[in-house]
């Protein structure tokens, strides 16, 4: 697979990214053309590592809907709520963006190897800051975040422990003035 790279003053470097404190000097990228999928309505969704069937449910459903609707999804890759959010936009036919925490020819966590290959097939792309061969850092998960929000247009968390990464990238999104929405324990349950 071809690694393409942007630099921040480049002309090619998404306008998104420029707005953040900290932008990435550089910018790789496997896949379609990131300027050309953040022309549509873009939405970040992120979530527990460790989640519950409620949570799994409840990002399927309102993934698939948005993906089917053209809006493409961004999220980490990470096991989870967000390898859920990747596999529900490539069920409904959707495009998705996965912002690693590592370089591009070291695909984390190892487990999503595959999925990061179908993203790519189906017209998403996979992107990082980091340059290919470098090491991963146990910080880089968190700086990722940034980007994630960076990218969306608003931030969906669909379920998260009460101290996540996923509240990072809350933070991330409303320092960059970004709608956050959080689904609000069990919306089925009859109280």
């Amino acid at each position: 697979m071809k690694i393409n790279k942007l630099k921040k003053n480049g002309e090619q470097y998404p306008e998104r990214l420029m707005r953040i404190h900290d932008p990435p000097k550089e910018l790789y990228w496997i896949g379609s053309s990131l300027n050309e999928l953040l022309k549509t309505p873009v939405m970040t969704v992120v979530g527990s590592r460790k989640t519950t069937p409620y949570g799994r449910q409840i990002t399927e459903e309102i993934v698939s809907k948005l993906a089917s609707l053209g809006i493409v999804i961004v999220s980490g890759l990470a096991f989870g709520i967000d390898t859920i959010a990747h596999k529900s936009a490539l069920k409904a036919e959707g495009k998705t963006i996965a912002v690693l925490p590592s370089p591009l020819d070291k695909i984390v966590p190892v487990y999503n190897q595959r999925l990061a290959g179908q993203i790519i097939e189906t017209g998403g792309a996979l992107i990082s800051e980091y340059d290919p061969g470098s090491p991963i850092y146990k910080q880089y998960f968190i700086a990722r975040n940034r980007i994630m929000a960076a990218l969306g247009d608003a931030l969906l968390i669909t379920e998260a422990a009460e101290k996540s990464g996923s509240l990072h990238t809350a933070r991330f999104a409303l320092e960059q003035g970004k709608t956050v929405f959080v689904v609000p324990g069990e919306i089925y349950r009859d109280t």
